[in-house]
């Protein structure tokens, strides 16, 4: 298994990462076993999906080394949820821990990370237009997370629309994207999701819940589904 986001992203025909609603390693533990390719995890925010608060890396240092001793997969990690919570001595921290890559919305995200050595992941709301996503490339991101969902329709079923939306952005952006759960996708969602374009599905507690029983059936489940349609691995 590879460390790089995004050498999984353009080997797989598709993949699974699993956003962890709290750094905990028996979360993280129970992803892995049931089938995760990719984990992500989160400091310095509060995270309206699970409705919980990350304390900074420091804080989090002992779960973030244990984690990567534990899974040889991608790794990665949201700094902040504000672009003055993130700065350069915090991302070198993660880079000399051998983190994979980070996460952060656009608009939170300052100059100075696309300098960095993680691989670069960004995600952009439903405020963004496509003529602005066809640009992502030229200034150095790598992957993309189409989380597009208004808040207030988190958790509702996924619907066709959303489909057609997923599959202009895939179209349009000439980066691997990355699909979050903020609809609550369930695993037969997943051939659809497919048929967009997309690569990756990133599952989050809207779908798999917060509780570790929870977590390991739904994304067991998901891994399931995943290896029915395209073969274990889905490679």
């Amino acid at each position: 298994m590879t460390r790089s986001l995004i050498e999984m992203l353009q080997k797989n025909k598709f993949s699974l990462i699993v956003s962890l609603p709290s750094n905990d390693i028996e979360l993280a533990r129970t992803a892995i076993k049931n089938g995760a390719d990719a984990i992500k995890a989160h400091v310095n925010l509060s995270h309206r999906a699970s409705g919980n608060s990350f304390g900074t890396i420091e804080e989090n240092r002992e779960f973030l080394t244990q984690l990567m001793e534990e899974f040889d997969g991608p790794i990665g990690i949201v700094p902040g949820d504000n672009i003055e919570k993130i700065n350069p001595a915090d991302i070198q921290l993660l880079e000399e821990m051998g983190i994979s890559y980070f996460s952060i919305y656009a608009h939170d995200c300052p100059t100075f990370l696309l300098q960095s050595k993680l691989e670069k992941t960004v995600a952009a709301n439903h405020t963004y237009r496509l003529e602005e996503l066809k640009q992502l490339d030229k200034v150095g991101i790598q992957a993309f997370e189409a989380s597009i969902i208004k808040g207030e329709e988190y958790g509702t079923p996924l619907n066709v629309s959303d489909l057609v939306t997923y599959a202009a952005i895939a179209e349009t952006v000439s980066v691997p994207v990355i699909i979050p759960t903020q609809r609550k996708v369930v695993p037969e969602d997943l051939p659809a999701l497919y048929q967009t374009g997309v690569k990756a599905v990133m599952t989050g507690a809207v779908s798999i819940g917060k509780e570790k029983e929870s977590i390991g059936k739904t994304i067991r489940a998901f891994r399931a589904a995943m290896d029915d349609v395209f073969g274990e691995g889905a490679e």
